[in-house]
């Protein structure tokens, strides 16, 4: 009987050992910083504003990802600049964007929020996922992304953990 005892000791201590390994990991991989990346089309559609001097220039967009990040996107943006007689290559933007589509192989959606700048032709770029704003497989996402224009084409690079 002591032997029987014994065993079952051992199974279950082993069993303890087995579930927090696995949700060790599993705390790990939900951690992990993942990268995506790849190309994105964008229509860009004046919406009114910004030429009487009270107003901001308003836009919306639409986008296609393609890459890591496979779907669709639409937005709201509001852009200022200096006044014609100053510097060029200056201005900034704020925009909320709806994402929808697969990112890693997840399907959901997710919101990013823009608020970037361009001083003398210097960007900053701060866009980040807000928090709590995914959906379906992509509950829980974080992260921030930067857009990249080169020869006229569009790139992302997109820091993310779920």
């Amino acid at each position: 009987m002591r032997h029987l005892t014994l065993v079952f000791i051992a199974i279950a201590a082993v069993g303890a050992v087995a579930l927090a390994v696995v949700q060790q990991n599993s705390n790990a991989r939900a951690g992990k910083t993942m990268h995506a990346t790849g190309t994105f089309e964008i229509q860009m559609k004046a919406e009114g504003g910004g030429t009487d001097g009270k107003t901001f220039p308003r836009f919306t967009s639409d986008k296609q990802f393609q890459g890591d990040l496979e779907g669709t996107s639409v937005g709201e943006m509001l852009a200022s600049g200096p006044p014609p007689s100053g510097p060029k290559g200056s201005g900034a933007y704020v925009a909320m964007e709806r994402v929808t589509g697969k990112l890693g192989g997840r399907s959901g959606s997710f919101i990013l929020q823009h608020s970037s700048s361009m001083n003398r032709g210097v960007q900053q770029q701060n866009i980040t996922v807000v928090p709590q704003s995914g959906t379906g497989e992509l509950a829980g996402l974080e992260g921030r992304m930067i857009i990249k224009i080169e020869g006229g084409k569009h790139y992302y690079d997109f820091d993310y953990s779920l």
